[in-house]
């Protein structure tokens, strides 16, 4: 079946989607690594926390976050499947994965913990946020009527 040059290109932005979701994953595992940002992060919001104690808020960070990467993943493969199959509910299970997605970058970015700072580094927060700019891209060429556009 061939695709709309807009649905083509809905489907290139949640691959592109798809990539920063594993790169979002990825990077909180490569802080723990490297930087330590989220380690050090945890410490200068709890200074009574012991070694152990951080570790172990490092450690639950990164499970929660492995599964919302995990659960992002299989959003996008889903749904730019749901538009590769030329589904009539496709450009809605787009927007909802958006809302969805958008919701829960948000939540990393902005969500404040008991020590007054948010639970997360800004850095891994906004590292969070970026697949939503390609959901985003990706909805509105799904929303595009097909005649729309500025080249033919």
């Amino acid at each position: 079946m061939t695709k709309t040059r807009h649905e083509r290109r809905a489907i290139g932005a949640m691959h592109t989607g798809l990539g920063l979701t594993v790169a979002a994953t990825a990077l909180p595992h490569i802080d723990r690594a490297t930087t330590h940002l989220l380690a050090d992060h945890i410490r200068a919001g709890y200074p009574a926390y012991t070694q152990t104690l951080v570790d172990s808020a490092v450690t639950t960070y990164l499970v929660l976050l492995t599964v919302i990467g995990a659960l992002g993943v299989i959003a996008w493969l889903w749904t730019a499947w749901a538009v590769k199959a030329g589904t009539r509910w496709a450009r809605s299970a787009a927007t909802v994965m958006f809302v969805l997605c958008a919701g829960v970058g948000l939540t990393g970015l902005l969500t404040m913990d008991t020590s007054g700072e948010t639970g997360l580094p800004p850095s891994l927060g906004w590292a969070g946020m970026a697949p939503c700019l390609a959901a985003l891209l990706a909805v509105t060429f799904l929303r595009r009527r097909p005649g729309v556009s500025g080249r033919g």
